[in-house]
This record gives C-alpha cells, structure tokens and sequence, in this order.
C-alpha cells in the first residue's frame, strides 16, 4: 500500500498550485461518521438549519442551505457513513448525493477516532472527488493526550486540512474561507494483486460519472447490491456480465471474501496513516483525568440532585421547618462553586448514566426533572397563560365579538348573505373554529410544551446523555423485539405523540418504526392527557394509579412483544459510538430549538387545521353526532359506562386531553364511580390517536398503515377496557 504520486508531481499537475484563485462550488456535500459535528458544522456555515426533506425514495431525512456568507454556494448535510459501500439507508443517501455529483465535499472527522474517519477519507481520494478535510473536537482529543498534526496529515493525502471545535465555533472562520480550496486526492490503497486485476479488468465499463471508475469498481467487488439498479440503468448488458466475471474470478482467487479483503486493506491503511500523524504525551492529560477526586465530586453532585428529588416528592422528612432538600442544595452548590471543576463531574457522570444499576437511577432523575419542566411548568403554568390568558381572555374574545358583529351585519343584507356570514362565523369561531380550536389548540397548547420538550431533548442531544440513555434501557427493549434507540421516541412521546412519531425515523429498519409508530399510537399518553389523568387519581383510590399503569405498560410490552414477531421484516442491534459529556453550550441548544420549531410551525400546524376543518365539516353535516349514538352501545353495554362517556371518547381522538377531561367532568359531576372512571381513563389511553398523530402517521407511513393501524387499536382498547372491569367489579371493588 502506497500513495501512487509523490507531492511533486501532484503540485505540477495543478491541484496544489499555491498561485491559483480558489475554485467556487455550487453543491459541497458535508460528510462523516456520525456525531463528529457535522450538523453543527453545518449549522455554523448557514447560520440555520434550513430546508429539511426526505430524499427521494426514502425517509432519510437531509437539510440543504445556502452559505451564511454566499448563497450561490449550497450546503447538504448528509447522513453519517461509515464508509460508500452502504450498509444501511442512510449510507445509501450519502453514497447516492454523491453518485449523483457535488462540487465538493467537506468530511468531518473526529480527531479521537481518526482511524474510522480517515477510512472514508480513503475512499473519497479514490473516487476522485475534490473535498477537504476538517479534524473537529480536537479539545476533546487534547483531553486524552491525543493531538492531530494536521500538516503532515494535509502533505500525506494532498488535501487541506484545519483543525476544528465546532461546538464553540473554533476554526469555523478559516473553514468558510477555505470552501473553494477542496480538491480530489492522490492518495492510492493497493489492494491484493487479483483485486487490482479485477479493477482493472471493470474500469473501462464504468467511465464518465461523477465517481472515478476505481471507486465504483471497488464497490462492485465489495459486493454493494443497492447499486445493481443503478448500474442496470448506466451501463450494458454486457458491462454488468464482465462485473460479475471479474467478482467470481476475484473470489476463486482470494482465501477471504472480496468485500472483506477491501475493508481490511482500507482499516489497515487508515490506522497507518493516523498513527503517523498523531502524537500523544501522558504529560498532555488535565490533573483532573488523572485523579480521582473530580470523580468522587461527581458522584456527589449526583447524590445532591437525587436527595433534592426525593425532597421535592415529600419522600425525606421536615425537620425544624426546614425541607430536607435544602442539603442537597448545599451539596450542588458546593460541587459547583467550591471545587468547580467540570472535566472530572462529566466523567463521573457519564460512568454512572452507563452503568448496568445505576444508570436506571440517573434515568429517573433526568426524567422527573423533565417531566417537571415539561409537564409542570410548560404544560401547566406556561398552558394556562396562554390558553387561559392570552386566548381565552384576550384574542379568541375578541375574535368571537368581531364575527358575531360581522354576521349580524349581513343578516341585515339579506338571508343568502347573512347564512354565508353565518357559515363563516362558524368555521373561524365556532365549536370547532380554526381560530377558537385549531390556533388554540397549536398554539396555546401544543406550542409551549413542545417548545420546553424541544429545550430538553437539546440539551441531553448536546450533553451525550441520550446514547447512554439508549444503552440503559437496552435489554428492557430487547423483550419487545426493539433496541435501546426506541426509548427515544417514547420519552419524546409523553410529550407529544405527534412530534414523536416523526423521531421513530432514527429506527434503522422500517419494521421498527412501524412497531415504535404502533405503541406511541397505542399506549403512550401525551403530556396534557397525561396531566389531566394524574390530576383525577388524586380524587381515586390508591389502587387506580396502580391498576391503570400496571395495564398500559403491559399492554405496550404484550403488543410490542407480538408485532415484532408477526410483522415481517428485519430487526437491528444496538450500534452506537458513546460520545464524551460534553459541556452543552446555549447557542448551539437555542438553534436545535429554533429549526424544529420552525418545523412544528411550518408543518404540524396546518395539520391541526386540517383535523379541525374535517370535524367542523362532520359536525355540520351531523356525522358526529350519529357516530356518538353509534357509539353509546359499546360504551353502555360492554363498559358499563354512562352513554355522555361515548362523547368523550370521540373528541378524544380529536384532542387527547379533551378525551380525558370529560372523563374528569363526568367524575367530579358524580357520574362515574371509581371503578367506571379507571376502566374509562384505560380506554382513553389505549384509544385511537389523536388526529394530528393520526394525519401524521399517514405522513410517515401511508394511509392504508394508518388507518389499519386504528382498525386494530380502536376495538383492542374496548377489549382491554371491557376486560379490566371485569377483573375489578370480579375482585369486589366497588
């Protein structure tokens, strides 16, 4: 293995001639191993995440934005690769923006792994492209003693090469300025002589694409079956029979398999070339990494968080008038400005968020205070500004009186005129207006809770905590037939169901994501629901919280259990780089909340109106009111439940917490005995999705899995509803 060109003889062929202009690109594509910063990166180059679509054909989602300081230039932020030989859809996209052509490629690289980056640096020279090389979280690899000489890494492949730390925008600067200066390396892999016969052998049928012939020969003989379809379309008949001639004959020759021998000689030659350009010094390692007291502190500072929770719930004693909770306070405070040292907390923390027993412990502390800044602050005192306030008080008033002026004004001109006034009145501020519903609903409810949820999730997004999340709750996902990854969406689903269907893409195969879409449909309760049922257990009997949670996580483990073994399809492992905690830094955070809530704005939205518009369309014509009637048998007879019951469960698929609030009314109006009031809050749970999820589910996966996927839930939750008041009024609860 050697580089095929000295330096010279690249330099006279022009690519590194120092006099020359800096070529402008209109395309450069931003690639990389995933979470080595490349959409950070991306972030600082355009100043926003701009326009986020699938690729075609896909459901890999990829975000395109202009240059912050030329928007003649796009940037497209491509999925994380290992390599373009690909193994999963991501990997396809990549390889496939590629394939299609770019001006130029940035790869992102992390400098304390710079082996696994540097083997798509490999590939990259050999397909021909120009591209330039940027070493990011190099103050992370400084930690461990681990320092990247770029310039000898910059002469070795003949590309530029600058040293970065995205998150605090170090290096940023010289990046944007250095764009133009992206050109193809000269750097060779030598492969097994039969491989390089082979290569040789194919390369005249594969010239005249965006890729070099000796890239897309090389992954014909790694065995890349996605890019049979394209070849089919690209080149001959006969082409495609002397690929396979040369793959069969490569394979007769070689004592390990062809794709095989490809990755090893490319590892073998990237671990080379990033040994020879890194240096490393014991003397380098902060005191902080080499002693163990900054780990003692934070264990200490966790302690201090999990005493102050146990003293939020009322579990730790009052003593003299004075909570229990303000000693861990004292504790935080002392970690925190006493001994102040953060290198060795977030290396403590990051052992015990991963560790078998007490990562559970971290979990439920990372969640409560979630929930409590969701599902408190935002969902309840941020809400009832909003709603109570802001709309119920100030706009949707006034919005009420200005259309009731408007109808009576043209009821005067006339009865066809006065009944379209009327018409109108109805649809914008009726009972289910678009303004008095639907920009309520979006905005005064949703609004704030997605917004602290999106806050939250950035900040554990931008700590590392979330692998490590995955890794803990592993094994309990396995019993479903799922990975670690699936807790993801299902945190983000006590928040909003609708928002966390749309994460179920960071599930590798579509049968995970169908499965993960199925349980946030079928048993995970949004925030506001999930508020509105809490608040009536407080009025219930000890053993309604117990019997209603014991249900619907059975429920979830039994059916997610069965759907992964009767739905057809591939399940993943749990593959993941655990990342450093890392310091979360606010610019980064507000700008992660600000694209996805551009998102909720821009698509989400005018889903709610949308749902609200069908239902004003159905209430008009009297759809509603016979599918209530409809309803009442099941609801009388098989529920035991009062026939007002059968309303609340229809408008619960229109607002899940509107479902959940009649029960609530029906309760403390005395119409609902505890017994009644359990089965009613477990059928609510286990109910049809709200219609947002509903529209969004047809979004991600077709209407034909939507509406199947109501078709089996919809009767489930009154065959488990129907069940648990057998099993409560068999066992004499009254």
């Amino acid at each position: 293995m050697r580089r095929e060109a000295s330096q010279e003889a690249v330099s006279q062929s022009g690519i590194l001639s120092a006099g020359s202009a800096p070529r402008r690109y209109g395309r450069i594509a931003l690639v990389g191993n995933p979470n080595v910063g490349k959409s950070v990166i991306f972030g600082a180059l355009t100043g926003s995440y701009a326009t986020v679509s699938n690729y075609p054909g896909t459901t890999v989602e990829i975000a395109r934005a202009p240059l912050r300081t030329d928007a003649a230039v796009e940037l497209i932020d491509t999925p994380g690769v290992h390599g373009l030989t690909p193994h999963s859809e991501d990997e396809r996209v990549t390889r496939d923006i590629l394939l299609a052509g770019v001006d130029g490629v940035v790869q992102i690289v992390d400098a304390k792994n710079l082996a696994r980056g540097l083997a798509v640096s490999l590939q990259l020279a050999e397909a021909g492209v120009p591209f330039l090389l940027v070493v990011n979280m190099v103050d992370e690899a400084a930690e461990r003693g681990m320092r990247v000489d770029t310039q000898a890494l910059s002469e070795a492949l003949g590309v530029p090469v600058l040293a970065t730390v995205a998150v605090t925008g170090r290096g940023i600067a010289q990046l944007r300025a250095a764009l133009g200066e992206a050109r193809p390396s000269a750097y060779r892999v030598r492969y097994d002589p039969a491989i390089e016969r082979a290569v040789t052998q194919i390369e005249g049928t594969l010239g005249g694409f965006p890729l070099s012939a000796r890239v897309l020969a090389l992954m014909c003989l790694a065995g890349d079956a996605t890019l049979r379809d394209w070849l089919q379309r690209h080149i001959s008949s006969r082409g495609l029979a002397a690929i396979e001639d040369a793959y069969r004959q490569v394979a007769s020759q070689l004592s390990t398999s062809p794709p095989y021998e490809i990755s090893r000689c490319r590892a073998r030659e990237a671990e080379k070339l990033a040994r020879a350009v890194t240096k490393r010094s014991e003397a380098d390692f902060p005191a902080s990494e080499r002693s163990g007291r900054w780990e003692a502190l934070g264990g200490l500072a966790f302690a201090g968080a999990a005493a102050l929770l146990a003293g939020d719930l009322g579990v730790l004693p009052r003593l003299a008038g004075w909570p229990w909770r303000a000693v861990p306070w004292a504790a935080v405070g002392a970690a925190a400005l006493g001994l102040g040292r953060w290198a060795g907390m977030r290396t403590a923390f990051g052992q015990w968020a991963c560790h078998p027993r007490f990562g559970f412990a971290v979990l439920f502390v990372v969640l409560y205070v979630i929930y409590r800044f969701v599902g408190a602050f935002a969902a309840g005192t941020a809400v009832d500004f909003l709603e109570n306030g802001v709309f119920g008080s100030y706009l949707n008033p006034v919005a009420v009186a200005v259309f009731d002026r408007v109808a009576g004004a043209a009821a005067q001109l006339g009865p066809a005129v006065g009944a379209g006034a009327a018409f109108l009145r109805d649809l914008l501020v009726g009972p289910y207006g678009l303004i008095t519903v639907a920009l309520t609903y979006a905005f005064a409810i949703i609004l704030p809770i997605v917004s602290a949820f999106f806050l939250a999730f950035s900040l554990l997004e931008d700590s590392g905590y979330l692998p490590r999340l995955a890794v803990v709750v592993n094994r309990l996902f396995r019993g479903m037939g799922l990975n670690g990854k699936a807790v993801l969406p299902m945190v983000l689903g006590l928040g909003c169901d609708t928002m966390a269907t749309l994460t179920a893409r960071i599930m590798e195969t579509r049968k995970e994501r169908l499965v993960v879409t199925l349980l946030l449909a079928l048993g995970v309760p949004c925030s506001a629901q999930l508020g509105l049922i809490l608040g009536l257990f407080g009025a219930l009997p000890v053993w309604a919280p117990a019997v209603w949670g014991v249900t619907v996580l059975g429920v979830l483990l039994a059916v997610g259990f069965l759907a992964t073994r009767l739905l057809p399809g591939d399940t993943s492992d749990l593959i993941l780089e655990i990342p450093p905690i890392r310091r979360p830094h606010l610019r980064n955070i507000l700008l992660k909340t600000a694209a996805r809530l551009e998102w909720y704005v821009r698509e989400a939205v005018p889903i709610f109106v949308l749902g609200t518009f069908a239902l004003f369309i159905l209430d008009r014509l009297g759809v509603l009111s016979l599918l209530i009637r409809a309803g009442e048998p099941a609801v009388v007879g098989f529920l035991q439940l009062p026939a007002r019951t059968a309303e609340a469960f229809l408008v619960g698929f229109f607002r899940r917490d509107y479902g959940a609030a009649g029960i609530y009314a029906l309760f403390r109006q005395g119409e609902l005995s505890p017994v009644q009031a359990v089965v009613a809050l477990v059928t609510i749970t286990l109910f049809v999705p709200c219609v947002a999820n509903f529209f969004v589910i047809i979004k991600e996966h077709g209407l034909r899995t939507a509406v199947a996927m109501s078709a089996f839930i919809f009767p489930f939750a009154f065959l488990v509803g129907g069940a648990i008041n057998a099993a409560l009024r068999a066992a004499g609860l009254r």
